[in-house]
């Protein structure tokens, strides 16, 4: 078995999704590590033909496209395309993006074939560049200290990039994959604190470098995906962490809400009583002492 498998859930980007594939392609010695690349399509209503017709006509790679049932958001929709796989190594691409480096799927082995660390690498997540000016994304850099961590080549973590990372097979299985509760943001949070309990580790390499075709000046979330992402994290904290950031992360987030909303506050009250249904309705499963002793040696941001 080749040890690689690409996984990208596309969303109304044909376009994009094209060149990726595109892309991919081009990477040095991908039809000797790749296994397969698994694109699905998650219930978009664009014309997705031009990518069928380079799929069917590249027979170098192992291309698999697969249709979703329905929209079925980003932590079932990589559910759904993981159990399309089989390699042991998978590498999860946002379909807005390119691979810069041409040797990035033999970098790729060799860190998780680097013995580097005291415990066994669960996940690596990459760089992120943005693709029109190729500066360092910061919101993809998989630390909240960014002056502090984004010079350096390489780290320990306690998250990662959702769309920019890859993960080990065996993870996955041991630990069920991405909880599906989570229609939008904050699954890889979830994910992560459930790795580091298992004893894996957490990586970031410069050695794979993501192009990224966000604009620098970012995406503002609806509104519905920001209270999304205020409920997760606030649900993650109750989960894993001492109450204190539970009760901090639920704040925070509220007010970082308001902020990005331009104060809406209809949006505020269902969010907070959606936040305050949570301990009634959600199982506390905190991690272990050796496990926030790593989160505190990695300088997690842990209050929200």
């Amino acid at each position: 078995m080749k040890p690689l498998s690409f996984i990208i859930i596309t969303y109304n980007r044909p376009a994009d999704m094209l060149e990726l594939l595109q892309n991919i392609s081009g990477l040095e010695k991908a039809s000797e590590l790749l296994e397969e690349v698994i694109i699905v399509n998650n219930a978009s209503t664009d014309d997705y033909s031009a990518v069928i017709d380079y799929i069917t006509s590249t027979v170098s790679l192992p291309f698999r496209y697969f249709d979703a049932p329905e929209n079925l958001g980003v932590a079932k929709g990589r559910n759904f395309a993981l159990a399309k796989g089989k390699a042991p190594i998978i590498i999860m691409l946002d379909d807005d993006a390119v691979l810069q480096n041409k040797d990035c799927l033999v970098n790729l082995v060799k860190e998780f074939d680097t013995d580097n660390t005291e415990k066994t690498k669960a996940i690596v997540s990459f760089k992120i560049l943005y693709y029109d000016n190729l500066e360092m994304q910061k919101n993809g850099l998989p630390h909240k200290r960014y002056e502090e961590y984004k010079n350096k080549s390489f780290f320990e973590t306690y998250f990662y990039a959702g769309g920019a990372h890859a993960i080990k097979r065996e993870v996955i299985e041991k630990l069920g994959g991405y909880t599906h509760d989570f229609f939008y943001g904050m699954e890889e949070y979830d994910l992560a604190y459930r790795i580091l309990e298992a004893g894996y580790s957490i990586v970031y390499s410069d050695k794979i470098v993501m192009l990224h075709k966000e604009s620098p000046l970012g995406r503002k979330p609806k509104r519905e995906k920001l209270q999304m992402m205020w409920v997760n994290k606030t649900k993650v904290a109750f989960r894993y962490l001492p109450k204190r950031y539970f009760y901090s992360t639920a704040l925070m987030w509220s007010l970082q809400y308001l902020r990005e909303t331009g104060f809406d506050p209809r949006g505020f009250f269902s969010g907070w009583k959606k936040v305050l249904s949570i301990s009634s309705a959600e199982k506390r499963t905190p991690v272990k002492k050796s496990t926030m002793d790593y989160l505190r040696k990695v300088k997690a941001r842990l209050w929200y």
